[in-house]
């Protein structure tokens, strides 16, 4: 007995039917990748990505005048004579500031007199003042009231004697 010959040979490959697949796999692969870069390109609300820049107005800067205050007792008698200006992100936020002056001084005195001369000597020691300051700023300024958005502390003249 003879074998069919047409079941010993292999079936000759579809090269459509491959290329089709190839085609669909492709397609599937470029759309999960644009749905991915799509996702991670959008936030939840469907506007743009929170880190791209955002074209800010420039921050105004609120000059304060000069503090002079004694200073905890390590060495003698100590002294602080200080000046520094503050960066709020508006003209908004510098009218706030400037309407609550006596608030703002009298925040700032109160932090500075509990200061020893060789917490603030250092340069690290003048960063952590400078975000206590901040911190004593931005307190609101009535009982339950926003805060003040102070972002920065710039001294201009820091002299321990």
């Amino acid at each position: 007995m003879k074998a069919d010959p047409k079941a010993d040979a292999a079936p000759a490959p579809n090269s459509k039917k491959k290329l089709l697949v190839i085609g669909v796999m492709a397609l599937v692969i470029l759309g999960a990748g644009g749905g991915a870069a799509w996702f991670f390109t959008k936030s939840s609300d469907g506007k743009e990505d929170k880190h791209k820049p955002v074209h800010a107005e420039p921050p105004v800067y609120v000059p304060l005048e000069q503090f002079t205050v004694n200073l905890q007792p390590e060495n003698g008698d100590q002294y602080l004579q200080l000046q520094f200006t503050l960066q709020v992100p508006n003209e908004e936020q510098s009218k706030i500031v400037k309407d609550n002056m006596p608030k703002v001084r009298s925040r700032v005195l109160l932090l500075l007199s509990g200061k020893k001369a060789s917490e603030i000597s250092t340069v690290d020691g003048k960063r952590a003042l400078g975000k206590e300051i901040i911190a004593a700023v931005n307190a609101p300024f009535v009982d339950k009231g926003a805060p003040q958005e102070v972002n920065d502390v710039l001294f201009t003249s820091f002299i321990v004697q």
